[in-house]
């Protein structure tokens, strides 16, 4: 059976534009993505300069930008969940817990990042 979807170029400009809607869904929807993109929008031309070698400002913004990643895959998580109805499930919470977990791990990261590439 041959595949019938978009193909090439095609295919990765929907992708792109896929993305793009993504990223203004959750600054349109999600607090928690807004308030880490303020602290990463200025943080990351500070990275830039405050980083010695290509290494550390790699660091230091790929740290930030992993806070970011995790948000969104947290937020999808949430999303998914939220969307088969609002009945408190062990599953479901267990779900969510361990998506905010994994934004608190990546915050730590960036923490840690910082401060060992910074001190």
């Amino acid at each position: 059976m041959a595949y019938s979807g978009d193909r090439g170029l095609t295919r990765i400009v929907r992708a792109v534009g896929y993305s793009w809607t993504g990223l203004c869904a959750a600054v349109r929807h999600e607090a928690a993505f807004r308030q880490e993109l303020l602290v990463v929008v200025p943080a990351v031309p500070l990275a830039l300069w405050l980083g010695e070698t290509g290494v550390e400002r790699a660091l230091l913004v790929g740290s930030l930008l992993l806070v970011l990643i995790v948000e969104l895959l947290n937020s999808a998580i949430e999303a998914a969940i939220d969307r088969f109805g609002g009945e408190v499930h062990e599953l479901s919470a267990r779900a969510k817990d361990f998506g905010s977990a994994a934004v608190l791990l990546s915050l730590i990261n960036a923490v840690v990042v910082w401060l060992l590439v910074l001190l």
